[in-house]
């Protein structure tokens, strides 16, 4: 099975062929600033993105031929995880979300591509998965329950290599993500942090705009006194505030960079405020990792750090000093997402993996209704 992969981001968009679950080829498309100006919308950027991925592929002699294009899934209405065929339903959705990201273009392009080609478009473990218990949506007002945005696929990708890597280790014993109460945590530009308990994420934050510890980039649980008198303090425009809580938050507001390892060079050289700061963000990591150990009654197999941030001796260090009482703690820097993807649509290929069906019809996880127009 030949089959292309494609994970759009905000400055650049990913993509690989693999025959069945081998790797042939890879690359990154960065888009500066400059490229994206045109668009007043992300959305905008369809023909743009498509295009340089058709000219990636031929230029480097790849034909245009697949037995499935499997895109980033969206911020769609929320879902269980597992792998989605793109259907109409799911493209006039995409089409209506308020809230903006470059993943929204995922399944947008790879079902236009496979209308071309004839063949299957598909979606895995999007970031508004939602599996979560019941009692993990109620908070203190009944106008504001949790609801969920955070990194799916690429924790989800990285639950089951652990369970693979335990399985190489014994093949006597063979161990499945599904039999697994993990904790895992994304360090990137922004943090989510999952509860995984026996193949759910029962409890996990809202990465997106304002849950959670504070990442690089966005502002994570805020005081919501000062938060309200912020918003009618008529210094900022909502545009402004939003940004505040996402892109202008974090690291990027107290030090001017998202860049770990130029804050903690600044660090060596004696910068005391950026010291503060960053073991604040490590300190509210760890902070958010514990307070996820009720869940399992303080039996958790495993702790699982992944994301660009786990790359950084100086985070990683220090976040296991204040973890590692809790279970053994795992480092697996980078992201899987590509390959993910590709799994999850070979599987689907196969029959191995159960195809699921996006439908508009509401349910009782879709608390997030004023997302859509």
């Amino acid at each position: 099975m030949k089959i292309l992969a494609i994970n759009p981001g905000s400055t650049s968009t990913k993509m690989a062929v693999f025959e069945n679950d081998k790797e042939v080829f890879n690359m990154c498309l960065r888009h500066s600033v400059e490229d994206l100006e045109p668009f007043s919308k992300v959305i905008d950027q369809f023909d743009f993105r498509k295009h340089l991925i058709l000219n990636a592929l031929a230029e480097n002699g790849i034909p245009f031929e697949f037995d499935a294009v499997v895109g980033r899934g969206g911020l769609l209405r929320p879902i269980p995880g597992g792998v989605y065929e793109v259907n109409d339903a799911m493209i006039a959705d995409i089409r209506k979300v308020r809230r903006s990201h470059a993943c929204n273009l995922g399944c947008l392009i790879a079902r236009d591509l496979a209308d071309e080609l004839g063949c299957k478009a598909f979606i895995a473990d999007p970031g508004i998965v939602d599996e979560m218990d019941e009692v993990a949506r109620v908070t203190g007002s009944p106008l504001m329950p949790r609801v969920t945005t955070w990194h799916a696929l690429n924790q989800r990708a990285i639950g089951r290599r652990f369970a693979a890597e335990l399985t190489a280790q014994h093949p006597d014993k063979p161990v499945k993500y599904e039999n697994l109460n993990l904790i895992i945590c994304h360090l990137g530009g922004g943090i989510s942090i999952g509860a995984h308990k026996q193949g759910k994420a029962v409890d996990v934050n809202n990465a997106f705009d304002g849950e959670g510890p504070f990442s690089p980039e966005r502002a994570g649980t805020l005081p919501s006194g000062s938060l309200i008198d912020l918003c009618f303090s008529g210094r900022y425009t909502k545009d402004e505030l939003k940004k505040r809580i996402s892109g202008k938050a974090g690291l990027a507001a107290h030090l001017g960079s998202t860049h770990i390892p130029e804050i903690v060079q600044r660090i060596e050289a004696g910068d005391d405020y950026a010291r503060l700061v960053l073991d604040a963000m490590i300190y509210q990591i760890a902070k958010h990792i514990a307070a996820l150990t009720p869940i399992f009654r303080g039996k958790v197999d495993a702790i699982l750090i992944t994301g660009g941030i786990a790359y950084s001796d100086y985070v990683i260090s220090r976040l296991k000093e204040q973890i590692d009482f809790i279970a053994p703690v795992h480092i697996y820097p980078g992201e899987d997402e590509l390959q993910a993807l590709a799994l999850n649509a070979l599987g689907a290929l196969t029959g191995e993996q159960e195809v699921q069906i996006y439908t508009q019809k509401k349910t009782s996880r879709q608390t997030v209704e004023p997302q859509l127009n």
